[in-house]
């Protein structure tokens, strides 16, 4: 038995933060149930490029789920969803505030015939504020919560975030780490509740080193000037001989001596407190006078926290990520098999072994069937 197993979820969210909250569910054994639009579905299914008949984005984030397809705006469909409502144990929704409360499908409607029922908001905002109602992506959320301004390019002006941290660091994971506090209350209590997961709320926590700074000792970091942002030759990337990077962390100094050995940094610029910049100028010097496989070389057995900047290509072949069996999980779609995503699930917690993922409106026969079907 996994851990999730026989709970039921009802996933009305579309593209990346509600998918990939639901897809840790299901890999933990919760069976899913995507509410989709008839015609179109969830809008990533229309994403290039494909793998099958849909895109591969959408089926990587909803494998092992099924698909109902319906108009929630025709007269009726909320009557013959309310089977599967009051068979629930889990709604995760994504629109705008008051959108589901128009469709007859809010959280005081649901609870009503389903007081066990954990109803999950997403939003980019939460279900209130000034911004509420606000339209935004993950772009627009860094940038509101002080996030984008810490990132610096080499013009000084903020750099688009390589991943999408408010989607998922803000939006799926705490999505998924308070529905499973909410479903131990509801061993307890016997009592659902309504769970308003905002985004942009939740990427001050990736932020508490500069929220502590500024608020403790008036150091308010500046783009490309903090300890983790660029301001220290002890947590930088340099550029080797041959056009590549090397990543240079040897925060601690035991490590930054270990790392100033290697590439002979001079004694005058070791005390990098006098002046970083200095240092920094110095190192970068002498990065680049070797190519990122002298340097791979050089690192190797030796205790410094540094390596070579690695492209998403090189690291699904790294043998690290292999041994430990990252890769395992296998996706197929019309005969042909890809890499699962790899999800933030124990191995003991989840089912293993290739899935699909759903059809548009595969599992329409579960409508008005309720829990059993």
């Amino acid at each position: 038995m996994q851990p999730l197993s026989g709970i039921r979820v009802l996933d009305f969210s579309t593209l990346l933060p509600g998918p990939l909250a639901t897809l840790l569910l299901a890999e933990a054994g919760a069976e899913v149930i995507k509410i989709e639009r008839p015609g179109a579905g969830d809008e990533m299914r229309t994403y290039v490029p494909k793998f099958g008949g849909d895109s591969v984005n959408f089926a990587m984030l909803n494998r092992g789920k099924r698909s109902i397809a319906i108009d929630l705006k025709e007269p009726g469909a909320v009557e013959r969803l309310m089977p599967l409502v009051v068979s629930a144990d889990v709604i995760v929704e994504q629109f705008r505030p008051g959108v589901m409360d128009r469709l007859g499908l809010g959280y005081e409607a649901v609870s009503r015939a389903n007081a066990r029922i954990i109803y999950c908001a997403i939003t980019g905002y939460g279900q209130s504020g000034p911004r509420a109602s606000t339209a935004a992506h993950d772009l627009n959320y860094a940038a509101d919560t002080g996030m984008l301004a810490l990132a610096a390019g080499v013009d000084g002006a903020p750099v688009p975030p390589a991943a999408l941290v408010a989607d998922i660091g803000g939006g799926s994971y705490p999505a998924v780490v308070n529905i499973l506090l909410a479903l131990r209350e509801r061993d307890r209590t016997g009592r659902g509740c309504k769970l308003d997961v905002a985004m942009a709320d939740n990427l001050f926590a990736f932020m508490y080193w500069a929220m502590g700074d500024g608020q403790a000792a008036g150091a308010w970091p500046a783009p490309g000037k903090a300890l983790v942002t660029g301001g220290s030759p002890r947590y930088n990337v340099y550029r080797t001989r041959d056009g590549r990077f090397v990543a240079a962390a040897p925060l601690e100094e035991r490590f930054w001596q270990n790392f100033c050995d290697v590439i002979g940094l001079p004694a005058a610029v070791r005390d990098d407190a006098r002046d970083p910049g200095a240092t920094i100028r110095t190192v970068a010097a002498l990065v680049r006078e070797k190519t990122a496989e002298e340097w791979r070389a050089a690192f190797s057995g030796k205790d410094l926290c540094c390596n070579v900047v690695a492209s998403i290509q090189e690291a699904l072949a790294d043998p690290h990520f292999r041994a430990r069996g990252l890769f395992e999980g296998k996706l197929t779609a019309e005969g042909k098999t890809i890499t699962a995503l790899p999800v933030p699930i124990a191995p003991e917690f989840r089912a293993g072994g290739p899935a699909g993922y759903p059809a548009l409106g595969e599992a329409n026969s579960l409508l008005d069937k309720g829990k059993d079907n």
